[in-house]
């Protein structure tokens, strides 16, 4: 299975990230390609130890069978997945700053050092498990804007 670990899965994302542009439309939810943009680079301050957020009761009742279900095979995420109050954003800001940002921030898994992660919906997540979901929510994410 893919993982953000990978540094060759890095680069090909990466690439995809570059690829993006501020007038791309999204092919389904609500965020634009900014908001995308801001939600990943948050995301993955989350999963490397820069930002916490809190717990969230349902995810302490169905966090990890939801988990599991993502990681069970190589199918990309659902559409429409719930995301974390805090992580929806809202408004505009500068596109161009905000891509090299998460591009930034994906090039920093390579130093990954957050053993004790636990995700404010699925739990404690050990290191695999942050590497290919990290990959899968990237790539859906991407995919959301055609890339």
């Amino acid at each position: 299975m893919n993982t953000i670990f990978d540094n060759q899965s890095v680069i090909a994302l990466t690439n995809r990230i570059n690829s993006l542009s501020k007038t791309d439309k999204a092919q389904w939810g609500k965020m634009n390609a900014y908001q995308m943009l801001k939600h990943c680079t948050l995301a993955d301050e989350m999963f490397q130890g820069k930002k916490e957020y809190k717990r969230l009761f349902i995810g302490r009742l169905f966090g990890r069978m939801v988990l599991n279900g993502i990681l069970k095979n190589e199918n990309p995420m659902k559409k429409n997945q719930p995301t974390h109050p805090e992580l929806k954003i809202t408004g505009t800001g500068d596109f161009e700053n905000e891509q090299q940002n998460w591009i930034n921030t994906l090039s920093k898994y390579n130093e990954f050092s957050n053993q004790s992660f636990t995700h404010p919906f699925f739990g404690k997540m050990s290191k695999d498990e942050i590497g290919q979901f990290v990959y899968k929510h990237t790539d859906h994410q991407l995919k959301q804007f055609g890339r």
